[in-house]
């Protein structure tokens, strides 16, 4: 993931979580044009870590959901997964069979 990925992730996380560029500027603490400043693709500048991370908390997210292969797919997988463990070795057996001959 380079630089653009995460700042059009930054655009889909707002999106997701219906704030304004200027609202979620003003819920991390920056300025109101910081988050409009940072999607607009400028090279020169880039979001510091900790304020990467106040924007995923503040956009509801986890870091693990951000950083998702496909952060729309996030919850709907976790659920599959969470559902798996508990699941007994022929069931999970039976599941990977139905996912390869579909």
């Amino acid at each position: 993931m380079n630089k653009n990925d995460v700042v059009f992730r930054i655009g889909q996380a707002r999106n997701k979580a219906g704030l304004s560029a200027r609202d979620l500027s003003l819920r991390i603490g920056k300025n109101e044009a910081y988050i409009s400043r940072l999607e607009s693709k400028n090279d020169s500048f880039e979001p510091s870590v900790s304020a990467l991370l106040e924007i995923i908390s503040a956009c509801g997210m986890t870091e693990t959901e951000f950083f998702y292969y496909d952060m729309n797919q996030y919850n709907k997988d976790k659920e599959i997964i969470d559902l798996l463990k508990n699941a007994s070795p022929i069931t999970k057996e039976s599941i990977i069979n139905l996912l390869k001959n579909r």
